[in-house]
Protein backbone atom coordinates (compact mmCIF):
# COMPACT_ATOMS: atom_id res chain seq x y z
CA UNK A 1 0.00 0.00 0.00
CA UNK A 2 1.57 3.47 -0.79
CA UNK A 3 0.42 5.51 2.18
CA UNK A 4 1.89 8.15 1.15
CA UNK A 5 0.61 9.23 -2.49
CA UNK A 6 -2.89 8.07 -1.15
CA UNK A 7 -5.13 5.86 -0.32
CA UNK A 8 -8.58 5.65 -0.02
CA UNK A 9 -10.04 3.07 2.87
CA UNK A 10 -13.81 2.17 3.36
CA UNK A 11 -14.65 1.76 7.23
CA UNK A 12 -18.20 0.88 8.75
CA UNK A 13 -17.99 3.39 11.35
CA UNK A 14 -19.26 1.99 14.86
CA UNK A 15 -22.15 3.12 17.06
CA UNK A 16 -20.57 5.82 19.37
CA UNK A 17 -17.24 6.67 17.83
CA UNK A 18 -17.04 10.12 16.33
CA UNK A 19 -15.65 10.48 12.79
CA UNK A 20 -11.74 11.60 14.36
CA UNK A 21 -11.92 8.76 16.52
CA UNK A 22 -11.94 6.40 13.24
CA UNK A 23 -8.83 9.05 12.10
CA UNK A 24 -6.98 8.98 14.54
CA UNK A 25 -7.25 5.11 15.09
CA UNK A 26 -5.87 4.45 11.58
CA UNK A 27 -3.45 7.71 11.62
CA UNK A 28 -1.26 5.94 14.75
CA UNK A 29 -1.19 2.47 13.18
CA UNK A 30 -0.20 3.92 9.57
CA UNK A 31 2.56 6.18 11.71
CA UNK A 32 3.94 3.30 13.75
CA UNK A 33 4.12 1.60 9.61
CA UNK A 34 5.87 4.18 7.86
CA UNK A 35 8.01 5.10 10.79
CA UNK A 36 6.62 8.99 11.04
CA UNK A 37 5.69 11.06 13.46
CA UNK A 38 3.40 12.88 11.24
CA UNK A 39 1.26 12.27 8.13
CA UNK A 40 -2.13 13.27 6.76
CA UNK A 41 -5.25 11.09 6.79
CA UNK A 42 -8.40 12.78 6.31
CA UNK A 43 -12.14 11.68 5.73
CA UNK A 44 -14.75 12.58 3.58
CA UNK A 45 -18.14 13.32 4.87
CA UNK A 46 -19.04 13.42 9.24
CA UNK A 47 -21.15 10.80 10.67
CA UNK A 48 -22.70 11.72 13.93
CA UNK A 49 -21.64 9.57 16.69
CA UNK A 50 -25.21 8.28 17.39
CA UNK A 51 -24.76 7.00 13.44
CA UNK A 52 -22.88 3.95 11.94
CA UNK A 53 -22.37 3.55 8.83
CA UNK A 54 -20.25 4.33 5.14
CA UNK A 55 -16.67 6.82 6.27
CA UNK A 56 -14.57 7.24 3.43
CA UNK A 57 -11.18 7.80 4.89
CA UNK A 58 -7.91 8.75 2.73
CA UNK A 59 -4.41 9.32 3.60
CA UNK A 60 -1.73 11.12 2.36
CA UNK A 61 -1.43 13.34 -0.87
CA UNK A 62 -5.30 11.60 -2.02
CA UNK A 63 -6.59 14.10 1.08
CA UNK A 64 -6.99 16.13 -1.66
CA UNK A 65 -10.14 14.48 -3.38
CA UNK A 66 -11.74 14.74 -0.03
CA UNK A 67 -14.19 17.86 -1.45
CA UNK A 68 -14.69 15.37 -4.70
CA UNK A 69 -15.35 12.29 -2.67
CA UNK A 70 -17.92 13.74 -0.02
CA UNK A 71 -19.77 15.23 -2.78
CA UNK A 72 -21.23 11.87 -4.01
CA UNK A 73 -24.50 10.81 -3.27
CA UNK A 74 -25.47 9.77 0.01
CA UNK A 75 -27.62 6.82 0.97
CA UNK A 76 -28.99 6.48 4.85
CA UNK A 77 -31.27 3.85 6.40
CA UNK A 78 -32.99 6.14 8.76
CA UNK A 79 -35.28 4.90 11.84
CA UNK A 80 -37.89 7.68 13.30
CA UNK A 81 -39.63 7.52 16.57
CA UNK A 82 -42.82 9.50 16.06
CA UNK A 83 -44.66 11.37 18.95
CA UNK A 84 -41.87 12.24 20.35
CA UNK A 85 -39.27 15.34 19.90
CA UNK A 86 -35.80 15.99 21.75
CA UNK A 87 -33.88 19.05 21.18
CA UNK A 88 -30.89 17.48 19.41
CA UNK A 89 -33.71 15.13 17.11
CA UNK A 90 -31.94 12.39 18.21
CA UNK A 91 -31.17 10.11 20.91
CA UNK A 92 -28.53 12.68 21.69
CA UNK A 93 -31.05 14.55 24.09
CA UNK A 94 -33.87 13.68 26.33
CA UNK A 95 -37.69 13.81 25.06
CA UNK A 96 -38.90 17.46 25.60
CA UNK A 97 -42.17 17.02 24.51
CA UNK A 98 -44.86 13.69 23.35
CA UNK A 99 -47.74 14.35 20.79
CA UNK A 100 -51.00 12.31 20.08
CA UNK A 101 -50.35 9.75 16.94
CA UNK A 102 -53.59 8.42 16.47
CA UNK A 103 -54.34 9.93 13.02
CA UNK A 104 -51.21 8.60 12.11
CA UNK A 105 -51.30 5.79 8.73
CA UNK A 106 -49.32 4.75 6.38
CA UNK A 107 -51.24 6.55 4.12
CA UNK A 108 -51.15 9.79 5.64
CA UNK A 109 -47.17 9.11 5.96
CA UNK A 110 -47.34 8.08 1.96
CA UNK A 111 -49.15 11.43 1.48
CA UNK A 112 -46.47 13.90 2.75
CA UNK A 113 -43.42 12.37 1.77
CA UNK A 114 -43.01 13.51 -1.23
CA UNK A 115 -42.93 17.24 0.02
CA UNK A 116 -39.57 16.36 0.84
CA UNK A 117 -38.53 15.19 -2.27
CA UNK A 118 -36.26 17.14 -5.35
CA UNK A 119 -34.54 20.52 -4.20
CA UNK A 120 -35.82 21.98 -0.75
CA UNK A 121 -34.58 24.00 1.77
CA UNK A 122 -33.69 22.38 5.16
CA UNK A 123 -32.69 24.56 8.17
CA UNK A 124 -29.85 22.59 9.98
CA UNK A 125 -30.00 21.60 13.87
CA UNK A 126 -28.70 23.83 16.30
CA UNK A 127 -26.82 20.45 17.29
CA UNK A 128 -24.79 20.80 14.06
CA UNK A 129 -21.43 21.59 13.45
CA UNK A 130 -22.67 24.50 11.33
CA UNK A 131 -20.77 27.82 12.70
CA UNK A 132 -22.91 31.15 13.80
CA UNK A 133 -21.08 33.93 14.73
CA UNK A 134 -17.91 31.59 14.06
CA UNK A 135 -18.94 29.36 17.11
CA UNK A 136 -20.10 25.93 16.20
CA UNK A 137 -23.77 25.99 16.89
CA UNK A 138 -23.41 22.51 19.01
CA UNK A 139 -21.42 24.23 21.37
CA UNK A 140 -24.16 26.63 22.20
CA UNK A 141 -26.93 24.85 22.17
CA UNK A 142 -25.64 22.57 24.71
CA UNK A 143 -24.80 25.69 27.03
CA UNK A 144 -28.28 26.00 26.42
CA UNK A 145 -28.43 29.28 23.54
CA UNK A 146 -30.56 29.89 21.25
CA UNK A 147 -29.22 29.18 17.95
CA UNK A 148 -30.74 30.11 14.83
CA UNK A 149 -29.31 28.92 11.62
CA UNK A 150 -30.65 29.85 7.98
CA UNK A 151 -32.11 27.06 5.36
CA UNK A 152 -29.91 25.18 3.59
CA UNK A 153 -30.61 24.10 0.10
CA UNK A 154 -30.50 20.81 -1.17
CA UNK A 155 -31.61 17.48 -2.96
CA UNK A 156 -33.58 14.36 -1.82
CA UNK A 157 -33.66 12.41 -4.41
CA UNK A 158 -35.77 9.36 -3.24
CA UNK A 159 -37.33 8.83 0.00
CA UNK A 160 -38.82 4.83 0.82
CA UNK A 161 -40.82 3.65 3.41
CA UNK A 162 -39.15 0.21 4.33
CA UNK A 163 -40.55 -0.75 7.34
CA UNK A 164 -43.40 1.30 9.63
CA UNK A 165 -45.15 -0.39 13.39
CA UNK A 166 -48.10 1.36 13.81
CA UNK A 167 -48.62 -0.12 17.16
CA UNK A 168 -44.65 1.50 18.57
CA UNK A 169 -45.08 4.67 15.67
CA UNK A 170 -41.60 3.53 14.58
CA UNK A 171 -40.48 4.42 10.84
CA UNK A 172 -38.29 2.90 8.79
CA UNK A 173 -36.94 5.13 5.96
CA UNK A 174 -34.36 4.67 2.98
CA UNK A 175 -32.72 8.13 1.97
CA UNK A 176 -30.91 9.12 -1.01
CA UNK A 177 -29.73 12.56 -0.64
CA UNK A 178 -26.87 14.92 -1.31
CA UNK A 179 -24.09 16.53 0.89
CA UNK A 180 -25.35 18.46 3.38
CA UNK A 181 -28.57 16.98 4.37
CA UNK A 182 -28.98 15.97 8.06
CA UNK A 183 -31.42 13.05 8.68
CA UNK A 184 -32.28 14.79 11.61
CA UNK A 185 -33.47 17.27 10.29
CA UNK A 186 -35.53 15.37 8.23
CA UNK A 187 -37.35 13.86 11.01
CA UNK A 188 -38.25 16.81 13.04
CA UNK A 189 -40.23 18.16 9.56
CA UNK A 190 -41.42 14.68 8.43
CA UNK A 191 -43.12 14.69 12.58
CA UNK A 192 -43.86 18.11 12.09
CA UNK A 193 -45.77 17.76 8.66
CA UNK A 194 -47.49 14.79 10.43
CA UNK A 195 -48.71 17.00 13.38
CA UNK A 196 -47.12 14.64 15.92
CA UNK A 197 -43.16 15.56 16.18
CA UNK A 198 -40.60 13.01 15.65
CA UNK A 199 -36.84 12.34 16.15
CA UNK A 200 -34.11 9.74 14.77
CA UNK A 201 -33.30 6.69 16.87
CA UNK A 202 -31.52 4.94 14.50
CA UNK A 203 -29.32 5.59 11.40
CA UNK A 204 -27.01 3.86 9.09
CA UNK A 205 -25.43 5.57 6.05
CA UNK A 206 -25.18 2.75 3.69
CA UNK A 207 -23.30 4.54 0.73
CA UNK A 208 -21.27 7.70 -0.43
CA UNK A 209 -20.84 7.63 -3.95
CA UNK A 210 -19.38 4.40 -5.18
CA UNK A 211 -18.46 3.20 -1.84
CA UNK A 212 -21.20 1.16 -0.39
CA UNK A 213 -21.71 -0.73 2.90
CA UNK A 214 -20.75 -4.24 1.81
CA UNK A 215 -17.18 -2.60 0.51
CA UNK A 216 -16.71 -1.54 3.86
CA UNK A 217 -14.34 -3.04 6.35
CA UNK A 218 -14.38 -2.93 10.05
CA UNK A 219 -12.13 -0.24 11.82
CA UNK A 220 -10.27 -3.90 13.46
CA UNK A 221 -10.17 -5.06 10.23
CA UNK A 222 -8.73 -2.51 8.48
CA UNK A 223 -6.10 -1.66 11.15
CA UNK A 224 -5.02 -5.22 10.59
CA UNK A 225 -4.69 -4.93 7.06
CA UNK A 226 -2.68 -2.06 7.71
CA UNK A 227 -0.09 -3.72 10.18
CA UNK A 228 0.08 -7.04 7.60
CA UNK A 229 0.32 -4.53 4.46
CA UNK A 230 3.27 -4.66 2.14
CA UNK A 231 4.55 -0.72 1.89
CA UNK A 232 5.60 1.41 -0.88
CA UNK A 233 6.81 5.03 -1.22
CA UNK A 234 6.88 7.31 -4.11
CA UNK A 235 9.88 7.52 -5.39
CA UNK A 236 12.61 9.58 -3.71
CA UNK A 237 10.34 8.72 -0.41
CA UNK A 238 11.14 6.68 2.59
CA UNK A 239 9.66 6.12 5.84
CA UNK A 240 11.40 8.68 8.32
CA UNK A 241 12.73 6.69 11.27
Amino acid sequence: MDFVTGEILYIDKPLEWTSFDVVKRLRGVILHKIHRKKFKVGHAGTLDPLATGVMVVVTGRATKLIESLQAGVKEYVATLQLGATTPSFDLETEVDDTYPTEHITLESIQEILPRFIGRIEQVPPAFSACKVDGKRAYKMARKGHDVELKPKVLVIDTIEITDFDQASMVLTLRIVCSKGTYIRALARDIGEALGSGAHLIGLRRTRVGEATIERCLSVDAAVEMIRNAEVTFPEGEESQS
